[in-house]
């Protein structure tokens, strides 16, 4: 058999006579938001607690610890030269990887270094795992992986005898742990209806939130060891592998393009039975390009290539990444930043993690009354006024909670336009290449990650400024991207390409009559 008789066969079978989209089929008949889409939602988004952990860990695995002088004020030698010179670590030289390994002074690039290191390895992993969440693994298989080898190599960092094989293990945990996030993300949006996309979606970052904050209380558990920390803030990843993914379900659009159509209808009328509701046996899938079937054949070989033969969704992914990417810097660097403001360590990253909440429950609030455009330019622009009014104040006395209070605004700020990128990103792409996508902006934002610790050693004012400055840049490129609220969620390229042709002729008519 040919394989377009193949895919003939593959997209008649799972139902009758009326075929229609997923979106359709949730709509109509399985339910859009009911209790199994909350139930898989937080079971899969319940992941990005995990990133959180392997991403953060750094702020605490590698601080600077006090030092202190045994024999007396005034009666060691230099603090460079540590305990050669009489100096001794308050929590011991195991609290952290800057006890250790000295890496202070002369050496204190090294802990920039190490965490560059680990968003570069973000970096590479976002390409590799969104190409094979699109393809032969799937969402759930991706997810599956990217847990387990994070899981894996945050426990083999622990053993690390030195500091350049703490390095190598902590380009390896990113590789992994940097795609859990966006694999998480389709896997647990791609089964809600329309209606409820936007609003459900910007709520995954909750979980973020949450694993930095119960982070930070893990952290002030295990002062005196980061190797223990890091066991820790690791073995979550393998018990959610081993507990929670068996119960999690593939994707129905992974399986509709890939041509396994009853896989994608057994999903959905698990969906239906769980809600309450059922889908009629005569009730059968489409792909939103169905009526060309030559386009089908590609659907299973789609890739970030595909994307850039494509002149929309080019300008689209370049535009994303490069708004991503100037997000990332400010995100991490404010989140990196609380090494400047002199205050509790422990209790900054508690009330940054607590101030991104806030931004998410805003943005799920405005989102469906203004779009995605518009929250996503405000939202930049106001991190950026706030960051760079905190390059204006001095860092002593009672001008440092000033000072934090304006960078606990930008990270607001920036939280909700990290939210709102990774729903409007999802809108901008069709199935066969969201996740490769994702993967796409994950790098971008890997690669402000991995700036954003260069510029923390910039001083205690410096920072604010470019972080200031990059957040209103990315605020107006927002204004190049086209509005996807009330837009379906289209299956292939030919298909977003055919809607927004249709759709733009429509506003046109639309226009046109308004003027007459």
């Amino acid at each position: 058999m040919s394989t377009t008789e193949l895919l003939l066969a593959a997209s008649g079978s799972g139902g009758g006579s009326n075929r229609v989209s997923i979106d359709d089929a949730l709509s109509l008949h399985a339910g859009e938001f009911g209790r199994w889409q909350l139930r898989h939602f937080v079971l899969v988004t319940a992941a990005w607690m995990l990133e959180a952990m392997h991403t953060m860990v750094m702020i605490f695995a590698d601080r600077e610890p006090a030092m202190w002088c045994p024999a007396g004020d005034g009666r060691c030698g230099d603090r460079c030269a540590g305990a050669a010179a009489g100096w001794e670590w308050e929590q011991g030289s195991g609290s952290s990887t800057v006890a250790e390994w000295g890496l202070v002074c002369g050496e204190r690039y090294k802990v920039g270094l190490v965490q560059a290191i680990y968003f570069a390895g973000c970096m590479m992993g976002s390409g590799v795992f969104g190409h094979l969440s699109d393809s032969f693994l799937g969402r759930k298989g991706s997810l599956q992986l990217v847990c387990f080898l994070s899981g894996g190599f945050g426990l083999l960092t622990s053993l690390s005898p030195n500091y350049w094989v703490y390095a190598a293990f902590r380009l390896l945990t990113g590789f992994s742990a940097g795609s859990i996030c966006f694999c998480s993300f389709v896997l647990a949006t791609e089964p809600i209806g329309p209606s409820y996309r936007g609003v459900v979606g910007t709520s995954t970052c909750y979980f973020f939130s949450g694993g930095i904050a119960a982070l930070a209380g893990i952290a002030a558990l295990f002062q005196s060891s980061w190797r223990i920390l890091y066991i820790v803030t690791s073995l979550p990843s393998l018990a959610f592998m081993l507990v929670v993914m068996p119960f999690v379900s593939e994707s129905p659009r992974w399986y509709l393009v890939h041509c396994r159509t009853d896989d994608a209808m057994r999903v959905l009328r698990d969906i239906a039975s769980t809600n309450g509701k059922s889908i009629p046996h005569c009730v059968g899938l489409m792909l939103d390009d169905e009526d060309d079937i030559a386009k089908k054949v590609v659907v299973e070989t789609s890739s970030v290539l595909d994307v850039f033969r494509s002149q929309i969704m080019r300008a689209r992914l370049m535009l994303l990444v490069i708004i991503t990417f100037l997000c990332s810097v400010v995100y991490f660097g404010l989140t990196l930043n609380v090494v400047n403001l002199k205050i509790n360590l422990y209790i900054s990253v508690v009330v940054n993690s607590l101030a991104e909440m806030p931004a998410y429950l805003v943005t799920a609030v405005l989102l469906q009354h203004f779009g995605r455009k518009p929250l996503t330019i405000g939202s930049m622009l106001l991190s950026g006024v706030f960051c760079t009014t905190a390059s204006l104040i001095p860092n002593f006395g009672a001008m440092r909670v000033a000072r934090m209070a304006c960078g606990v605004v930008g990270i607001f700020g920036m939280a909700g336009t990290y939210n709102l990128l990774l729903v409007y990103a999802s809108e901008l792409f069709p199935t066969v290449v969201r996740t490769v996508a994702l993967g796409c902006k994950a790098q971008g934002s890997q690669m402000g990650a991995i700036l954003a610790p260069i510029v923390v050693l910039l001083g205690e004012r410096v920072p604010f400024v470019v972080f200031g400055m990059l957040a209103i840049i990315g605020g107006l490129l927002v204004f190049c991207l086209p509005e996807t609220m009330n837009k379906p969620l289209y299956d292939t390229m030919a298909g977003m390409e055919k809607g927004e042709r249709s759709s733009k002729r429509g506003d046109e008519v639309a226009t046109s009559n308004s003027l007459i």
